[in-house]
């Protein structure tokens, strides 16, 4: 697995030869999505695991042209993971910026090293999104359910089957969002299962 900068520079050289989409184009068609999720559902939580499967379809879909890509890039080498470790690495910084064009970061790992954060300082996705806020007098009109919604439970399921494609089955939740007010973007990633052998000695149970 590549040190952290070099992960950075991949994630960095990836996303240089990535076709662009116009990020205000983009953003306002997640908008749309999301806007038509909550119309035809309307329980919040419902739509969050919609975004979610959406996503599970998005990430699966991902890992052939991340692991293809890298491979023409002779960057195979640094998508190479041994632990859970380097995979939070490769996804937040390789992955995220590949796709999505935005850096993240890694941390919060738990003790028992089957758990990590991914921070994010900008979201694409959010631009031009305000949720009601929280006691707002929205009741009426479902402003209060709003505030269950998470707008970008997409990252949720990308996250999830993309790693699923890899053997690690994961849970994946946000749990600090700017557009509910914290200061940046948290989703924690939990490992749940090993889905078979050859992901290296360190995700093996103890």
């Amino acid at each position: 697995m590549a040190s952290k900068s070099q992960a950075a520079q991949a994630g960095q050289a990836l996303w240089s030869k990535m076709p662009k989409a116009n990020a205000e184009l983009f953003a306002l068609t997640y908008g749309s999505l999301v806007t038509e999720l909550v119309r035809d559902y309307e329980d919040p939580i419902e739509v969050n695991a919609q975004l979610d499967r959406i996503g599970h379809s998005i990430g699966v879909r991902c890992v052939d042209e991340f692991l293809s890509k890298a491979d023409v890039a002779g960057m195979g080498n640094a998508t190479q993971c041994q632990s859970l470790r380097d995979t939070a690495e490769v996804v937040a910084k390789i992955g995220m910026k590949m796709f999505l064009g935005i850096q993240a970061e890694v941390g919060g790992f738990s003790q028992d090293q089957r758990s990590f954060s991914i921070y994010l300082q900008d979201n694409p996705l959010s631009t031009f999104v305000e949720l009601p806020p929280q006691g707002d007098d929205q009741s009426q009109s479902g402003g209060d359910d709003l505030r269950k919604l998470k707008y970008s439970n997409l990252y949720c399921g990308v996250i999830r089957g993309a790693l699923e494609q890899v053997n690690l089955k994961v849970e994946c939740s946000i749990v600090r969002d700017t557009l509910k007010g914290d200061e940046l973007n948290e989703i924690r990633v939990e490992l749940k299962e090993v889905l078979a052998d050859g992901a290296g000695d360190d995700y093996k149970e103890e």
